[in-house]
């Protein structure tokens, strides 16, 4: 009697949905489980981790956690890297050489590589894959290998309130003010004002705010309307639904009320 090869195409096809789903399923609670807290810190002892801070598995690199210092509500992505020192096992001494604030997020794949003082405030943001260091190669020596000279070390800090875009890089000596707008891809050195953007490499203020005259250049599109209070989801999605002519004539009988 022929086979159907219908039937067998469909059972190959269900087993390859279950297969996949139990992977994702069983990926999901290794996730869960592996994920940092303040509960659960794992093999991981850092100086101070808050309240609510979580960081994602799988972690980065991370060494010298008892001189690293997590403020509360921080979000560490995936495959973040957070060091504390030259190299593992060394005695830094009683203060903290990485210190971040409360409500941090670092997105997924950068590193803070904080070989001397490193200190990120309040509220900081950074895109995927940026990189911040407190350390330099030097080949002052033409005739050593850079890699196998004593490299030079400068403090970092970045103020509260900060955007760090995805692909930044962070140099060794940076003091960022606060509210300061790094854009992607920026290297970025030396002294930045508060409420400044800066973009390239190397870097330069690209625009600047002061009381009397606001942003100078001037923001090129208008500031976004936050969501009033008290809407719910059900309702963001009507919203969302409706035609551009429907959006005119609420509009309109908005006004006229």
């Amino acid at each position: 009697m022929p086979r159907n090869k219908n039937v067998f195409s469909s059972l190959a096809a269900w087993r390859r949905g279950a297969a996949q789903r139990a992977v994702h399923a069983g990926w999901d609670w290794v996730q869960r489980t592996g994920a940092v807290t303040a509960g659960r810190p794992g093999r991981l002892r850092f100086g101070a981790i808050g309240e609510g801070t979580k960081l994602a598995f799988p972690q980065g690199t991370i060494f010298g956690a008892p001189w690293i210092r997590l403020g509360a509500h921080c979000i560490v992505g995936e495959q973040v890297t957070l060091t504390a020192g030259l190299m593992p096992d060394l005695d830094l001494g009683p203060d903290p050489i990485l210190s971040i604030g409360d409500g941090v997020v670092l997105g997924r794949g950068s590193h803070v590589i904080a070989d001397t003082t490193v200190t990120i405030g309040d509220d900081c943001y950074f895109g995927p894959y940026v990189y911040v260091t407190s350390t330099n190669h030097s080949y002052d020596d033409p005739e050593t290998p850079i890699g196998k000279q004593w490299p030079r070390m400068e403090p970092v800090r970045i103020g509260s309130g900060c955007w760090i875009g995805t692909g930044a890089v962070i140099l060794p000596g940076a003091r960022l003010g606060r509210n300061v707008v790094v854009a992607a891809g920026a290297v970025v050195r030396g002294e930045v004002p508060d409420h400044a953007v800066v973009a390239g490499a190397p870097a330069r203020v690209v625009r600047t705010w002061c009381a009397e005259k606001g942003w100078e250049p001037p923001l090129r599109t208008p500031a976004p309307v936050p969501i009033p209070e008290g809407i719910t989801p059900e309702q963001l999605l009507a919203l969302g639904e409706l035609t551009d002519r429907e959006v005119a004539r609420l509009a309109d009988v908005e006004g006229n009320v």
